[in-house]
Parts: structure tokens; sequence; C-alpha cells
């Protein structure tokens, strides 16, 4: 067992050396945020890698806790292409939710595990500058297309990162809440993904993790892809290898590798320390994105 755990370390070594000063953007849901273990274990993970020498930068989601105040309320949820339509009132119930709920339970469990984490929403310091998202749906090459109104959904025009450089040379851990603000001074409810992606953009970071509930991309036959590069993922997006969630979680990874974040894994949230676990051994636990496959030469990993 000693030596299991020795060898493990000795595996992690190349990893923290090569991630310590370098930003981590981490999109956090799915099961992670329900089950109380897996809460736990996400906080120790970020924690372990602020005192390390990297720079976490968290963005979450919470979504199902959004249905669920709304239900309470007596609000039904509609959905759009997978997109909540969101009316003021929603708007109302999404921010309160997101800022003034998620956020700060995820705050203060990182807090308690050592670490020193502030809460953001994306109206904090204009941090989050967005537009309103538009969605179109074909209606035949004779036909213009029909413009689908969903409320105040938004998209991400601008990340202004400086608060974040700040608080990442303070030893904080930015906790991100996806509430844009548009020009007017609007409320923007965003997708997480587009968000954090946006984010580790913005940042140049060196890798974005995206949490799921499923243990990575998927080929044909139902077996993990370990690695691809965007032009294989682009490719399994063409040929509708791809279904349902994991289209934007792949079109996500595309965008921010393309803007410039040196990799993306989409990882599996339900295996405990799987951030940890993603980022320190040799294979991965999940499905990593990058520009292109690295030569043998150049020190890269070999994911299994």
């Amino acid at each position: 067992m000693m030596r299991d755990t020795a060898s493990l370390l000795i595996e992690a070594l190349p990893y923290i050396r090569q991630f310590s000063g370098k930003t981590i953007v981490i999109k956090y849901g799915g099961h992670a945020m329900k089950d109380e273990a897996l809460k736990e274990s996400f906080a120790k993970d970020v924690v372990l890698m602020k005192y390390i020498g990297i720079h976490p930068v968290v963005v979450h989601g919470g979504g199902p806790q959004i249905g669920r105040m709304l239900e309470r309320v007596g609000k039904k949820s509609d959905f759009r292409a997978g997109m909540r339509v969101t009316d003021e009132d929603t708007m109302d119930v999404v921010e309160m939710v997101l800022a003034g709920k998620v956020n700060k339970e995820i705050v203060a469990l990182i807090n308690r595990h050592g670490g020193r984490a502030i809460g953001l929403s994306g109206k904090d310091g204009q941090l989050i500058e967005a537009r309103k998202m538009h969605l179109y749906r074909y209606q035949g090459d004779d036909q213009p297309p029909e413009i689908i109104d969903i409320g105040l959904v938004g998209e991400v025009r601008r990340i202004n990162v400086e608060i974040l450089k700040v608080l990442e040379q303070s030893r904080v851990i930015p906790v991100i809440a996806p509430v844009g603000v548009g020009p007017d001074g609007e409320t923007y409810n965003i997708n997480a993904d587009l968000v954090a992606g946006s984010v580790a953009s913005a940042l140049n970071a060196e890798k974005l993790l995206l949490m799921t509930d499923v243990p990575g991309v998927l080929d044909g036959a139902g077996q993990l892809i370990s690695s691809m590069t965007v032009a294989e993922a682009a490719d399994l997006m063409q040929d509708e290898t791809l279904k349902g969630g994991m289209i934007p979680k792949v079109q996500c990874a595309i965008d921010a590798v393309q803007a410039g974040v040196r990799k993306v894994a989409i990882v599996d949230g339900r295996i405990p320390h799987s951030v940890l676990l993603e980022l320190f051994t040799d294979s991965g636990i999940g499905t990593e994105i990058v520009g292109r496959r690295p030569r043998r030469d150049e020190g890269e990993r070999t994911r299994g």
C-alpha cells in the first residue's frame, strides 16, 4: 500500500511541475454538485491545487437547483433547444439561486477545507459582458429561418479578466456564477459551459476541465475516447456520433482550444477526486481534446 502511494506521488510530480503557476478553469456541475461525498472531494481537490501553486478558477452550473426553486414558486420550466426560456421573473429566480445560494455554498465548502475562495457573479466588476442569444430554426431552403426568442438568455461578449488575475495572485480561488450583464445593465442567464470556455480563453488557461455525468466522449461503439484532436472532434460532430448534451460540450472544447487554451478535458464528475485524477495521472480519466497530437519527444503524457 505504501509503495502504491509513493508510486502515485511520483507519477504526479511531472504534472505538478507542468501546471505550477498556470491557470486551470473548472466547469463544476452535474452529480458532483449533488452528492455530499463528491462535493467534499471536489473542494479538497481545488484547495490542494492552490496549495501546490496552481491557479484554479471555478465556474459552476445550477440547472436542477433553479428548476426546483421555480417549481416551489409555481413557475413552469420551459426549454428550447436545450436552453431555459428566461423571462424577467425566471431571471430573478436564476440570479437568486446561482449567485445567492449555489455560489455561496461552493465558496463556503472550499473555505471549510482550508482554501480562500470568493464568490462572483458575472455582474461583479462587469466580469462577464453579455449580449442576447438568438436561436434560429431551419424551415427549408426556400424559407427564412424562424427566430426563436428565449428571453434573457445570453452569450458571452467579453470577459474582463483583471479582477480574476488580481484574485489569482492573492491566493484566492474565484468561484463564478454564470450570470452576465448586458450593455444596458440587463441581466442574462448564460450556459455555464460557455462561460467556462470563455473564461479559460480570456485567461489563456493551461487547461479547461468540463465536469459531466458520463465517462467522457464515446465512439460509435460506446467506448471511451481518451484523447482526440480538434479535427477529430469536429468529425465526430459532423457524422453525428455525438448525441444530446455532449454536442455543446465538445463544441465548447473545440472553441476553447482554437482560442488558445492548451487542452480541454471532459471528465466524469461522478468519480471521487476526478479533478486530481485527470490532472496528475499518466492516463487521465476522461477525454482530452487538443489542437494536435504531440510528438513523443515533446514530453507529453500518453493517454490510455
